[in-house]
């Protein structure tokens, strides 16, 4: 008693990069706009392997959709936003619903890992939960 137990929270996802590309190339402001925020956009601009890439931070959303136990459509994609630093660590930010969501969860933190290979992009994100 008296202390504060943690649990684990976890959302795994893995998506072939041309079936992004596809969707990206039938409809590439579209897509854009429907599944990126401006922030996430304006790094995806800057990168060479653009379809690894949006593949790649399409599946860290789906993982942490997956984490706040939220189906498609429950939430809209831009408000899960991955941001990554300069040194390439993506960083989880939550918005509107998907922030009640998470609150609602009493998520600690989110850390995410993201990987693709030409392939396949998978992502894996973990929250602590606070229980109290």
């Amino acid at each position: 008693m008296g202390k504060e137990l943690l649990a684990v929270r976890t959302g795994v996802d893995i998506i072939e990069v041309e079936r992004v590309a596809r969707a990206y190339r039938r409809r590439p402001q579209l897509f854009l706009r429907r599944i990126f925020t401006v922030r996430e956009q304006e790094q995806l601009a800057a990168r060479a392997y653009k379809a690894r890439h949006l593949a790649a931070r399409f599946a860290a959303k789906e993982a942490v959709f997956k984490l706040l136990g939220c189906g498609i459509g429950s939430l809209a994609w831009t408000e899960v936003e991955i941001i990554s630093l300069p040194s390439g660590q993506p960083l989880v930010y939550l918005h509107g619903r998907a922030k009640q969501q998470a609150a609602k969860l009493s998520l600690h933190s989110i850390a995410l890992s993201v990987s693709h290979s030409r392939s396949y992009a998978v992502a894996q994100a973990v929250a602590l939960v606070r229980n109290k």
